[in-house]
């Protein structure tokens, strides 16, 4: 485990150094996002209306620590850690990148962070012309004594940062005041009171049609193929970069009607007996999931099913923020409630039960799609939330899909995530 580490730290250390290099060298324009909720959506949304002015660089997968930041300007796969081919080959391209220049102009990274300390140990090689700041909720709580700490840590990046653009609704404005410097450039967006305020015009199934207020104070209008309003968020954020570095109007309006949600991330997809099934499998938090139940709720369906996953890595918290949830759940909008993972299936069931809702405890997510696909009536939608270890939905979703081959739009179906949740649910199959 020494030796490992070591070696994961002098990697850390010579693809940094030599990003750092890159920056310096071309000035590329950089891009950063984190937050607790709402990152990987964002990041997506930024990079494709940015690409319609700009030549953009980002990495589709959750390339948010140290040793993976760097591979986004190199533009190529992280290695294994025991591959000194790839690790080398790497280094080689990165070199080639310093003699022959970037074949890029933007930089859309995302930050990531479980530990105190996180996210300030970017500014090594980072230096972002604009950061995002999606949310400061319970997430990732099990090294953080309280909902101030995140705020603090996530709020840090403005310390580097040009500018700093916050999501207005999901940040409280205590800790705007407490944690950002007076010295940087600041800029919010959101339904609240926000300088890119957002307001919905209509509403119809599977698409809205919403308003954004630019800096310069003209409205644009457009519409997005998404099923809830916080799914709005990420898109109005998108904007915000956009207009802050220079887009058009027209170019803007495009680059929204590209953009598609994200895999896990509030994405409908058909299912069987004519069903709507919401895959909001990737990750779940109280924030995420009340707005996925709201989402739900919405919906005209004669019956609506919610499977609600443990929500990891909360820490002290998770019997507060499961018992939230349960609470949250509504017997007159829900038919049933199917929970998988240990507190769900404990804490955030007998909350929910108590409540009066009809809920089945499974366990495994195998379990919860075969149970789902028996009690599920035609035309009726099923929301799909959870988190990754012990729970992984997407295992649900997947025998609730009326096209099998839509099983490429789920999360997690690499072999090396197959390989883990065989592992976890060796006997649930």
């Amino acid at each position: 485990m020494a030796i490992k580490s070591y070696v994961k730290k002098r990697l850390e250390k010579l693809f940094t150094n030599q990003t750092n290099r890159i920056v310096k060298k071309y000035k590329p324009i950089i891009v950063a996002v984190t937050g607790s909720v709402g990152k990987t959506s964002t990041k997506h949304a930024i990079a494709t209306v940015l690409a319609e002015k700009y030549r953009v660089q980002f990495q589709e997968g959750n390339y948010n620590t140290e040793i993976s930041v760097p591979f986004i300007f190199l533009g190529r796969p992280l290695p294994n850690l025991y591959n000194p081919f790839g690790w080398y080959a790497a280094w080689l391209h990165g070199q080639k990148i310093l003699r022959n220049g970037l074949a890029y102009e933007v930089v859309v990274v995302e930050i990531g962070t479980d530990y105190p300390g996180d996210v300030i140990r970017f500014q090594k090689f980072l230096r972002p012309n604009i950061s995002i700041v999606t949310a400061v909720s319970e997430e990732h709580m099990e090294f953080f004594p309280d909902l101030e700490a995140v705020a603090k840590e996530e709020l840090s990046i403005a310390n580097y940062s040009d500018a700093l653009l916050v999501n207005a609704d999901d940040i409280a404005e205590e800790y705007l005041q407490k944690y950002i410097p007076r010295n940087v450039e600041l800029h919010s967006y959101g339904f609240k009171h926000s300088e890119y305020k957002l307001s919905i015009n209509k509403d119809a199934k599977q698409v809205m049609q919403f308003s954004v207020i630019l800096g310069s104070g003209q409205e644009l209008t457009t519409k997005a193929r998404v099923l809830a309003e916080h799914s709005l968020k990420p898109i109005a954020g998108a904007i915000a970069v956009a207009d802050l570095l220079g887009l058009d109007e027209k170019q803007i309006i495009n680059g929204v009607h590209n953009f598609k949600p994200v895999p896990g991330r509030m994405q409908v997809l058909n299912g069987i007996k004519n069903s709507i099934i919401i895959d909001d499998s990737y990750n779940s938090s109280p924030l995420a999931c009340k707005a996925a139940l709201d989402a739900l709720y919405k919906q005209e369906a004669p019956q609506h099913i919610a499977i609600l996953g443990m929500m990891n890595e909360l820490g002290n918290f998770s019997e507060a923020a499961h018992r939230e949830i349960g609470e949250y759940c509504d017997p007159k909008k829900l038919d049933l409630v199917v929970t998988v993972g240990k507190d769900a299936k404990t804490i955030l069931a007998d909350t929910a039960e108590a409540k009066g809702c009809h809920v089945a405890r499974c366990d495994s997510p195998y379990q919860a799609g075969k149970l789902v696909a028996e009690r599920l009536k035609e035309n009726g939608v099923v929301l799909a939330k959870g988190s990754q270890n012990g729970v992984f939905t997407e295992e649900a979703v997947k025998q609730l899909l009326a096209d099998g081959g839509d099983v490429f739009k789920l999360v997690r179906q690499s072999d090396f995530w197959m390989a883990k949740k065989r592992a976890q649910f060796a006997d649930a199959e």
